[in-house]
């Protein structure tokens, strides 16, 4: 039976809330607290600030005494006096004016009906001294020029204003009295509040993290151990199952993943099993093919083998018997003899690129790289191609070849050029045009063969270099071989095939794209 289903985004949540509400209750309560105690502070500073006004008033009152008392007893006439208290009474006035906002600021600033009432109350003092003071400042300013009266006048001013003062600074020792023990007592319930919110944090965070974080980080650690089992192919994993939260169904997704890997598993065995079934299989097949191949190739070569010595024996013979009846005949005799000498070494040259190519097809090619003049390449691949050349009706340019010369295997070159030019024939013969051109090019020199024929597309002429490709140019006869191996030669002997069409115009033979293949050759 599964648990109750409890989102643990819940739980968590409302743990999260409970701490965060605790949080926020405490920080209301010390601000609070704090405004309150700021409001102790102002009104303690206020009253400091009326005491130090009352000290002020004080001292003005006692200035205004001495200088009454002094112009009274010298019998200084009403003018002069009015004039000697004039100053102090225009600082007293100055002092009441100040006294009388400073209490309106307090009476505003008290809190609670009955702390306004007491400011306000000092107002009523401050406003008797003011009217005292009037009065008497009154009677000394008038005409009046016995001392006697006068004297008594001051002396009821003095004995009247000063217990309405002493009343007035009493009041507000109260009043910062009360202010700072207000401060006190709310600096002890603030105290108290820490204390018992730090106790009740305590206990909640603990069970929080004990009862709720800290099992899910026994079922996390336990979801990793099973992660690193999988990681180690041990898919036979165990996780508990009961509580349908987010852990409990990452509990059931990781059995069933480790469920299936384990299925997958058994299936990729059984798979690499029959693949190595069938990788045996094919390998014997291929091991007999290739016995088979080796056999057909041994064969090959004995043949091409037997084949040369079967024909070199009766051309050796036609040779001699040549030569000899070159030198006891005359006339057209002896031309006959020597055209059959021709053809006879022709005919073994054959034989020879025969065997050259058999071998190059089983990965022997055999090369001879030796200093050969560029003008024998061209005149012996011209000679050899002549009667083809005519028969196909084509025009042959042959330009001027430089006497230098070029380091190359001469029968793979001079077999090199010729095929070029029979692949000029066999594509381009409707052209009616051919030349063989010499090229030099940055310490290479060799041969060009340029036909007037319909060129090759861009998109082959990569192509047509690679073996058993064959371009959409003229008549595609053959296997495609002759480029392909001309290229693989004349690289064996570090030079380059280059292939351009359509011909620039500069070289070009006629009105038709037409075809340049160039052969260089490492200069000697």
């Amino acid at each position: 039976m599964r648990g109750r289903a409890t989102s643990l985004k819940a739980r968590l949540g409302i743990g999260a809330a409970i701490l965060g509400g605790l949080t926020l209750l405490a920080a209301a309560i010390f601000y609070i607290g704090l405004m309150r105690v700021a409001d102790r502070l102002d009104a303690a500073l206020g009253t400091e600030a009326r005491l130090a006004r009352y000290s002020t008033l004080s001292r003005e009152v006692s200035t205004l005494l001495v200088i009454a008392t002094e112009t009274v007893q010298s019998g200084q006439p009403p003018p002069v006096r009015a004039e000697r208290l004039e100053p102090v009474a225009g600082a007293l006035a100055q002092t009441f004016t100040r006294l009388r906002g400073d209490l309106e600021r307090g009476v505003a600033a008290a809190d609670g009906l009955d702390a306004q009432s007491r400011q306000a109350t000092q107002s009523l003092g401050l406003a008797r001294m003011e009217a005292l003071l009037h009065s008497t400042l009154g009677a000394l300013r008038s005409d009046e020029d016995d001392p006697a009266v006068l004297r008594a006048h001051l002396d009821t001013f003095a004995g009247r204003f000063d217990p309405l003062l002493n009343q007035a600074v009493q009041t507000e020792v109260l009043f910062r009295n009360e202010a700072l023990a207000g401060i006190d007592a709310l600096r002890r319930g603030l105290s108290l509040t820490a204390v018992i919110i730090g106790g009740l944090s305590l206990p909640l965070v603990a069970g929080f993290y004990l009862l709720v974080i800290h099992p899910q980080f026994r079922r996390l650690d336990r979801l990793h151990e099973a992660a690193r089992e999988i990681g180690q192919e041990n898919f036979a994993v165990v996780l508990p199952e009961g509580e349908d939260d987010e852990i409990g169904r990452l509990y059931t997704e990781t059995g069933r993943m480790a469920r299936a890997l384990a299925q997958r598993r058994e299936e990729v065995r059984a798979e690499w099993a029959r693949l190595n079934e069938t990788i045996a299989a094919r390998t014997e097949d291929l091991r007999a093919a290739n016995t088979r191949l080796e056999e057909v190739d041994d064969n090959r070569r004995r043949f091409f083998a037997d084949i040369s010595h079967e024909l070199r024996t009766p051309l050796t013979v036609i040779l001699t018997e040549a030569q000899i009846g070159q030198q006891a005949s005359t006339g057209d005799t002896r031309t006959a003899f020597a055209t059959i000498e021709g053809r006879a070494a022709r005919l073994n040259r054959r034989i020879d690129d025969l065997l050259r190519v058999a071998r190059s097809d089983s990965g022997q090619l055999a090369l001879d790289p030796v200093r050969m003049p560029l003008a024998r390449i061209a005149k012996e691949a011209v000679a050899e191609m002549r009667a083809e050349i005519d028969t196909a009706g084509l025009v042959l340019e042959t330009g001027a070849v430089p006497e230098g010369a070029v380091i190359c295997d001469p029968n793979w070159a001079r077999q090199v050029v010729a095929g070029l030019m029979r692949n000029a024939i066999t594509h381009a013969r409707s052209g009616g045009r051919l030349a063989l051109r010499a090229v030099v090019s940055e310490g290479r020199a060799g041969l060009s063969v340029i036909d007037n024929g319909p060129g090759i597309a861009a998109q082959d002429q990569a192509r047509v270099l690679e073996r058993f490709a064959r371009g959409e140019r003229g008549r595609a006869e053959g296997f495609g071989i002759g480029l392909a191996l001309a290229r693989w030669v004349v690289e064996a002997e570090g030079g380059e095939m280059r292939l351009t069409s359509p011909v620039p115009k500069d070289d070009a033979l006629g009105d038709a794209p037409g075809l340049c293949i160039t052969v260089l050759w490492p200069e000697g």
